[in-house]
């Protein structure tokens, strides 16, 4: 149960950089590219969360929230690919 713990406090320091990115990245490109990584760390923690609790429920969230992820991060590729041009 420690190592798990150590990987939820890893994963939300890893969210800092990533809201920093949000702020101040000076392109949309940047600012999608943090938005998607933000998105997957929350879904770690979740699927980490899952295991710590004991609660196999959670990872249906993950699994869908992966797919939806993906969606987005398509659809933010070619809404700054548009803009790009």
């Amino acid at each position: 149960m420690f190592l798990l713990d150590v990987v939820l406090v890893v994963l939300a320091l890893s969210a800092l950089p990533v809201v920093w990115r949000l702020t101040v990245g000076p392109t949309d490109a940047d600012r999608a590219a943090a938005l998607d990584l933000g998105f997957f760390v929350v879904l770690a923690a979740m699927a980490v969360l899952a295991a710590r609790l004991d609660f196999p429920p959670l990872l249906d969230l993950v699994l869908t929230g992966t797919l939806v992820a993906f969606l987005a991060t398509v659809a933010l590729a070619r809404l700054v690919h548009r803009r790009s041009r």
